[in-house]
């Protein structure tokens, strides 16, 4: 063989990089040997992070499985355990509970019982849900449905050229797009015309927002904030808020007319996805008292975020400028307890005759599930109503776990086909419906901050009954075997994904 043989080369090569990987391993044990204080120090540091880790999992455990598998990783990988706890098990947030009892909120339903504003009969017939949302059901409201993005946008802006004082603007996500830039511009220009214009964005959901974007809501003298800017990811005092969203869609004006509902501003929630293609989204238009209660969820927020208090009008007399009464009911991980969960299960509880859920999420606790199987098992048309399109491969995935679990148990499970389903409405009986920005989700319900309002007047369940009745019509029934006839290897990853709910 000769000089240039390419086998003996390459030999020469390895043997090269054997070495290289030999000295590069000897100088790090050299580094760590010459290091053993600061390695000592990691590992004890380490460690005594993860016992206290440990001990305030035991201290505030909900439900005793996730504490278990808290406690085990905790002890066994600590160094991988640590950082994800921060993240997704260190839930405090006594600084909201802090500004909610700063700004009075245990002080409203005796206010608004002053104010003449509460509707008693209704408070006394849902008092769990009065007592979750901290207010009583307030009367003389007026309410509009409003379907789809087209309706919902139109209102809104229409809505904004109309203030006279204030206005307060808040969404989960906002992107720099066609939808995003029209809002603004309608923002911007009441800004200019001597409004205050205070805009209130979550971190996460709306991550995309250019800087470009905010600077020109600013240089018009728009008031621009986002949820966790002033609690960052990395802040030591306090629990990392990344896992921790704000979900609330609201828009109030002059403290006289808000909206909520679930729409987002992006292009995609009024059609112009390809993918999506028509979105089916429901929000709702209230004027009268039940506006100052939303109004004062987002003070919260505000304060909370910015650090800045908004003054609120002294007032006498709220104008009532019609007949129905809505409970406004903002929920978040500053509460006590899951009080959103409760809310949903004890509507679920008092089911009769029907309760009609759509939601674009399906992934609810071992307590929501038993609320909606004892229901169906009673005899109660319990339906639920899906989209057949996924926005999230995780949690589509987990929901069809979920939905086999419940049809197994007399649930009707629907999946939306024309086009892509994202409302949050609850029908219960002729009784009761809800709007909002809840999904049927351990998020919803235990980790994000949320915003639900309760209808009872007749008109609204009616106009509600129509129009879930539509798109139950565009809807296919999920039959009992759905589940088992997919391939194994679609529930193996379907079961895997509902083991990740808890964060989903």
């Amino acid at each position: 063989m000769g000089q240039d043989d390419p086998t003996l080369a390459q030999d020469g090569a390895d043997a090269q990089a054997v070495i290289q990987d030999a000295v590069t391993d000897v100088g790090i044990l050299d580094m760590m040997a010459n290091n053993l204080g600061l390695v000592a120090a990691f590992v004890v540091l380490m460690y005594a992070t993860a016992i206290i880790c440990a001990v305030r999992e035991v201290m505030n455990s909900t439900t005793s499985q996730g504490s278990v598998a808290w406690l085990l990783s905790l002890f066994f990988l600590p160094y991988l355990t640590v950082p994800l706890y921060f993240v997704f098990g260190w839930r405090s947030f006594s600084d909201y509970a802090k500004i909610q009892a700063s700004l009075g909120r245990a002080e409203r339903a005796r206010r608004a019982d002053e104010l003449g504003l509460t509707d008693h009969e209704e408070t006394r017939d849902w008092p769990v849900l009065t007592r979750v949302a901290g207010v009583p059901f307030l009367a003389g409201n007026t309410s509009e449905l409003l379907i789809d993005g087209d309706a919902t946008f139109s209102a809104i802006k229409e809505a904004i050229a109309a203030a006279e004082s204030s206005i307060f603007f808040q969404f989960f996500a906002i992107h720099d797009d066609k939808l995003g830039r029209e809002m603004a511009d309608a923002l911007i220009s009441r800004a200019r015309d001597g409004i205050r214009v205070q805009f209130l964005y979550d971190d996460v959901g709306s991550h995309s927002l250019s800087r470009a974007f905010l600077n020109r809501l600013k240089d018009a003298g728009v008031e621009v904030c986002g949820f966790n800017e002033n609690h960052k990811f990395l802040r030591l005092l306090g629990p990392m808020r990344l896992n921790y969203r704000n979900h609330r869609k609201l828009v109030v004006i002059d403290f006289r007319t808000a909206f909520v509902g679930g729409h987002n501003v992006a292009d995609q929630y009024v059609g112009r996805d390809r993918w999506f293609g028509h979105w089916r989204d429901t929000h709702v238009k209230v004027e009268g008292p039940a506006a100052v209660a939303c109004a004062l969820s987002f003070v919260e927020d505000w304060l909370w975020a910015s650090g800045e208090r908004i003054d609120l009008p002294q007032v006498r007399d709220i104008p009532m400028p019609g007949d129905e009464s809505v409970l406004v009911m903002p929920t978040g991980p500053a509460d006590k307890l899951e009080e959103c969960a409760i809310a949903f299960v004890e509507a679920a509880a008092r089911a009769k005759e029907r309760l009609w859920i759509t939601t674009p999420y399906l992934v609810p606790s071992l307590d929501v599930q038993t609320a909606l199987a004892a229901a169906a098992m009673r005899g109660v048309d319990v339906r639920i109503l899906l989209p057949e399109k996924r926005d999230h491969w995780t949690v589509w995935l987990a929901t069809h776990a979920y939905e086999d679990t419940l049809v197994q148990r007399g649930v009707k499970v629907y999946r939306y086909t024309d086009g892509f389903l994202h409302q949050k409405v609850t029908l219960l009986d002729n009784d009761l419906v809800s709007i909002g920005t809840v999904n049927f989700d351990n998020r919803s319900f235990q980790i994000n901050f949320e915003l639900t309002l309760w209808f009872t007047h007749e008109r609204m369940i009616q106009n509600v009954e129509a129009m879930l009745e539509v798109d139950f019509e565009k809807a296919s029934l999920t039959w009992p075997d759905a589940f088992r006839s997919r391939s194994y290897v679609f529930r193996v990853f379907a079961q895997g994904a509902r083991l990740l709910s808890p964060i989903l």
